[in-house]
C-alpha cells in the first residue's frame, strides 16, 4: 500500500512537472516573440518612414512561425505578438494569423487566434465598441467590436471571405475556465473603425 501511495506521488510531482515546464516555456517564447515584434515594427518605423504603405504592404511575406507585428486591446492592457501560423508552436508564443485568411488593408477576412489560458485570458472582457488594434510593418490598424458569439470547437463556418468588406475576427476557446480541451469557441467580431458607423 504505501509503494502504491509513494507511485501516485511520482505520478503527481511528474504530471506538475510537466505542466510548470510548459506553462514557464509559453511565458518565455511569448515574452521572445514580443521583443521580436516590438523591435520588427521600431526598425520597420526607422527603415520605411519614406515608403508609401502599398509598397510595404507587397514587400509584406510572413512565413509560418515568423513575428509579425503586435495585437494591442487597450481595455484589458493588452500587448501581444501576433505570430504566422496557428500550429501549437506559434500559438505557444503568442496570437496565431490563420495564413488562409489575410491581412489589415486587404478587404477581406483577417482572423486571428490564441489560447484562453494564456494570451486571451482576459478576453470576455471586451465589449462592444471597444478598439482592438494591429499593428504590423506596413501600418497599424483601429478595429471596433461590434458583436460576439459562441460556436462549436468544430465550427469552421467562421473562417471565410468577407470582401469587400474587412473583418477582424478573433477565437478563442470557450468557456473561460474550463478545464481541458474546451466544448465551444469565443469569437469577436471586429470593423475597421472608419467603417462602424457607415
Amino acid at each position: 500500500m504505501q509503494k502504491f501511495a509513494w507511485f501516485i506521488l511520482l505520478i503527481g510531482l511528474v504530471l506538475f512537472g510537466a505542466g510548470a515546464y510548459q506553462y514557464i516555456s509559453g511565458v518565455i517564447g511569448e515574452r521572445q516573440a514580443t521583443q521580436e515584434a516590438h523591435e520588427l515594427l521600431a526598425t520597420s518605423r526607422e527603415e520605411n518612414k519614406d515608403v508609401d504603405r502599398d509598397t510595404l504592404r507587397q514587400a509584406f511575406n510572413p512565413q509560418t512561425g515568423d513575428t509579425v507585428g503586435l495585437l494591442s486591446i487597450a481595455k484589458i492592457d493588452a500587448s501581444i505578438p501576433i505570430i504566422e501560423g496557428t500550429d501549437p508552436d506559434e500559438l505557444a508564443k503568442g496570437v496565431g494569423h490563420y495564413d488562409t485568411t489575410k491581412f489589415p488593408g486587404d478587404n477581406d477576412q483577417i482572423l486571428l487566434s490564441g489560447h484562453r489560458d494564456t494570451v486571451f485570458t482576459r478576453l470576455g472582457e471586451i465589449e462592444i465598441g471597444d478598439i482592438i488594434t494591429v499593428e504590423l510593418p506596413y501600418g497599424s490598424f483601429d478595429y471596433e467590436m461590434v458583436s460576439s458569439k459562441i460556436v462549436d470547437a468544430n465550427d469552421t463556418t467562421i473562417i471565410r471571405s468577407t470582401a469587400p468588406d474587412e473583418e477582424l475576427v478573433i477565437s478563442t476557446c470557450y468557456p473561460f475556465g474550463y478545464i481541458g480541451n474546451a466544448p465551444d469557441r469565443y469569437i469577436i467580431y471586429a470593423k475597421p473603425v472608419e467603417n462602424v458607423k457607415e
